[in-house]
């Protein structure tokens, strides 16, 4: 056996990566120019809902009535959270797709779909509270 095969047939060399700085096109990354509003904050309120949701669901699941204490304390609090969340999540990629716009109009017109995708789930969470409030 040649030092250039292997147990399963010929051997790969490792190839370089090729350097991604010189190649022509748009930048990866387009700096932001503020920060998020709610910072590291994002992540810990994105477990709280998290939480909240699996608890609702749970309840749900184990026969909980929707009018539950189990299910509407949980759900109500989610709800309001992922509102707060989303709205930040929004402004964040509205403003990624302004800074996308000049130096890539694809990834712009992507992160507006987002931004659109984000308000949705804002309406969607105004509804959710309506509906628990109602019961």
């Amino acid at each position: 056996m040649s030092t250039n095969e292997g147990i399963g047939g010929p051997r790969l060399d490792r190839q370089d990566v090729p350097d991604r700085r010189g190649r022509s096109g748009p930048p990866q990354r387009v700096p932001e120019a503020r920060p998020p509003l709610l910072g590291d904050w994002f992540i810990y309120l994105s477990v709280v809902v998290l939480v909240c949701g699996i608890v609702s669901i749970t309840a749900l699941e184990f026969g909980s009535p929707p009018n539950s204490a189990f299910v509407r304390f949980p759900a109500l609090i989610g709800a309001g959270l992922l509102i707060v969340l989303s709205a930040d999540a929004a402004l964040r990629v509205w403003r990624s797709a302004w800074a996308w716009l000049p130096v890539d109009r694809g990834r712009a017109i992507f992160r507006l779909v987002w931004a659109a995708a984000l308000s949705g789930i804002m309406v969607a969470s105004a509804a959710l509270i309506a509906v628990l409030v109602s019961l």
